[in-house]
C-alpha cells in the first residue's frame, strides 16, 4: 500500500487493561500478539469510528482515542533497505530491511530492527548506527 504524504507516525499506548473496545475486532488476536507498547506505527488512513495503522506488512484498525502522533519522523521506517555504517573491524556490514521501529522515551528517539536475509538480528541498532544501501 502506498505511504501518503508526509507519512504520519506515532505511537499507540494500548494494553489489554484497556480493554478490548479500542481495537477493532478482526485486529484483537494479531494486535495483542504485535505487544504495541514502545512501537512506532504509521497511520495511513482515518474515518469516523476507526484509525488505521500499520507496522512493518501489517495493519489495525484501532479507535484514534490512544494514538499519540510523533512530531519528530524517524529517520528509517519498514522496508528501508539499510546497512550498518561502521561494522565491527573485520566483519562486514549488517544490511537488510527496517522490520521493527520501537521508541525510546528516555532519549525522545526512534531504535530500529533489522532483518537480513531473512533473519531478524537480535541487536536494536540506533539511527546514527545505519545508513540507507
Amino acid at each position: 500500500m502506498a505511504r501518503p504524504v508526509p507519512v504520519v507516525f506515532g505511537l499507540y499506548s494500548w494494553t489489554p487493561d484497556y480493554g478490548l473496545r479500542y481495537i477493532h475486532p478482526a485486529n484483537r488476536r494479531s494486535f495483542e500478539w504485535l505487544e504495541p507498547l514502545g512501537k512506532v506505527f504509521e497511520k495511513i488512513g482515518e474515518n469516523d469510528e476507526w484509525m488505521l495503522l500499520r507496522y512493518d506488512e501489517q495493519q489495525f484498525k484501532v479507535s484514534p482515542e490512544l494514538f499519540k502522533e510523533l512530531y519528530e519522523k524517524p529517520a528509517f521506517s519498514f522496508g528501508d533497505v539499510v546497512e550498518e555504517a561502521t561494522p565491527a573491524p573485520g566483519k562486514p556490514a549488517h544490511r537488510g530491511l527496517i522490520s521493527d521501529v520501537y521508541w525510546d522515551e528516555k532519549n525522545d528517539t526512534a531504535r530500529f530492527q533489522i532483518v537480513e536475509r531473512k533473519r531478524k538480528l537480535p541487536r536494536i541498532f540506533e539511527a546514527n548506527e545505519l545508513r540507507f544501501a
